[in-house]
């Protein structure tokens, strides 16, 4: 079976509500996978704020250091123009 992101991301925009995001996450999405995405979130929005040493992220929000770094490489290879979008969609 091949893999369709965007099947996804439609099912995603189709349910405004949070109830309704709430259930198709639950089902798409094991705890761990969850809790793993709320995390990552987490670490782009403390990275953006620049306020904040990895260590002291890591201990903050209970992720390792290897997802903060992930998170910090991919943020630094990004041009100015996505950073700014990703700073748009994440932080306000």
């Amino acid at each position: 079976m091949r893999a369709n992101w965007n099947l996804v991301v439609d099912k995603i925009l189709t349910h405004a509500n949070d109830e309704d995001l709430s259930v198709l996450f639950q089902l798409l999405l094991t705890e761990e996978e969850r809790s793993a995405v709320s995390g990552r979130l987490q670490v782009f929005q403390t990275l953006l704020a620049g306020e904040m040493s990895q260590r002291q992220i890591a201990t903050e929000h209970q992720v390792s250091i290897a997802t903060i770094t992930r998170c910090s490489n991919y943020l630094k290879n990004m041009s100015p123009g996505q950073r700014a979008k990703v700073r748009k969609l994440i932080l306000d």
